[in-house]
C-alpha cells in the first residue's frame, strides 16, 4: 500500500513540473501547423462548422480587406478635404464627430466583419453559398472603391 502511494506521489511531482496546458508562442504555432479539424468528422454533417484550419487563400482575402478599408478611409479623408463628400450617411454622421472616431469606427466594424466571415467560412448561407465567398465579394467590393477613390484623386489633383 505504501509503494502504491509512493509512486502515485512521484507521478503527481512529474506532472506538476512539465505542465504542457501553459500558452506560449510555440503553442500557439504548433497548433497553427498541426491543427487536426480541417473538414467535417461525417459527411451528415451539415451544421455550421467550426474548423481549426483555414485556406490560406482565406488569410489572404481577410489582410486584404482590412488593407483595402485602411485604404478607404485614407483616401476618403483625402477626398473630403479637396471637396468631396461621403456617399455613406453612417459614416457622414461618424466623421461630424471627428476623423478619429470615423476611422477607429470603421476599422472596428471591418474587422469584425472579417472575423466572423473567417470563423464561419466553411459553413452555408441559405444551404447555397458558402460564406467564404462573401469574403470574396467584400474585397472585390472594396477593390473597386479603392479604385474608383484613386481616379477621383488623380482627376482633383
Amino acid at each position: 500500500m505504501e509503494l502504491s502511494l509512493a509512486i502515485e506521489e512521484s507521478f503527481i511531482e512529474q506532472r506538476a513540473a512539465n505542465d504542457r496546458r501553459i500558452l506560449s508562442w510555440r503553442t500557439v504555432v504548433f497548433g497553427f501547423l498541426r491543427s487536426r479539424r480541417r473538414l467535417l468528422r461525417r459527411h451528415t454533417d451539415t451544421d455550421v462548422i467550426f474548423v481549426d484550419w483555414h485556406h490560406p487563400w482565406l488569410f489572404f482575402l481577410a489582410v486584404g480587406t482590412m488593407l483595402l478599408s485602411c485604404t478607404d478611409a485614407f483616401l476618403t479623408l483625402v477626398l473630403l478635404d479637396l471637396g468631396m463628400i461621403e456617399a455613406n450617411p453612417f459614416m457622414a454622421s461618424l466623421l461630424g464627430k471627428g476623423t478619429a472616431i470615423f476611422a477607429a469606427t470603421k476599422m472596428i466594424l471591418t474587422g469584425l466583419s472579417i472575423l466572423t466571415l473567417v470563423f464561419l467560412a466553411e459553413s452555408r448561407f441559405f444551404n447555397r453559398f458558402r460564406t467564404g465567398l462573401f469574403l470574396t465579394t467584400f474585397f472585390a467590393g472594396y477593390a473597386c472603391l479603392v479604385c474608383y477613390e484613386a481616379v477621383s484623386l488623380l482627376r482633383l489633383l
